[in-house]
């Protein structure tokens, strides 16, 4: 979104779907390592929720065809805290800090959240759409929003994103391929892909190998 606008478990409720052996760029063979449950009815089992009003139905037909990886931090370069959920809640105190006058206003949202220490807190469910795109277009189609899943990782376009945050990025997108039929192995892109110009996160910091070799997939972000 870019406002400046192995242990290895198992989830509760049954084996993980995916614990499966990869290989990784760097030779070695890790499991891949699962945190939460599966996505079930569009939300994730185990992971935070706290629901935010900023979302709505997604139009008759439409179906879930893309990731969109986007960064954020309240206030700008700080991270931890409860501002980016008081800004997807619209309950964001506009005294707490000189930045937030600008932006307190702002009807905005995503799926997910992922902190710099991996935790996830999704705020709508993967069948509805959040509001996290604005004006954008990929291949032609506007309203990315309609068709699009959202997260946000706790972080900005120059400071490195951490391990943990790859991990579950990973484990997330996983879950929404496992939920969602239509969503291709690797239609993933960052905001600065469908609003170039406007938009330019998840920046230079975000490291498209790592993840690709993560997934195993080759040609991100997807154009």
């Amino acid at each position: 979104m870019s406002l400046w606008v192995s242990t290895f478990q198992y989830p509760d409720g049954g084996a993980c779907y995916d614990a499966v052996l990869k290989h990784r760029q760097s030779s070695v063979f890790q499991v891949i390592d699962n945190k939460y449950g599966q996505i079930a009815g569009g939300w994730l089992a185990g992971c935070e929720q706290v629901a935010s009003p900023n979302c709505g139905a997604r139009p008759a037909g439409a179906k879930v065809e893309l990731v969109v990886v986007h960064n954020i931090s309240l206030p700008p370069g700080e991270f931890g805290g409860p501002y980016i959920a008081d800004l997807f809640t619209n309950s964001l105190d506009r005294t707490a800090h000189a930045y937030f006058e600008e932006i307190a206003d702002l009807k905005v949202s995503a799926h997910f959240l992922i902190r710099r220490d991996g935790d996830v807190v999704q705020f709508v469910s993967t069948e509805d759409m959040a509001w996290h795109a604005g004006v954008s277009q990929w291949r032609g189609r506007e309203k990315c929003n309609e068709f699009s899943i959202g997260i946000e990782l706790e972080g900005t376009d120059t400071h490195l994103y951490t391990q943990e945050q790859y991990a579950r990025l990973e484990e997330v997108i996983r879950k929404c391929r496992h939920a969602h039929s239509a969503l291709e192995d690797d239609a993933i892109v960052g905001h600065s892909d469908i609003a170039p110009g406007r938009k330019t996160d998840p920046g230079e910091s975000f490291d498209w190998q790592e993840l690709q070799s993560r997934l195993g997939v080759e040609g991100l972000p997807l154009g």
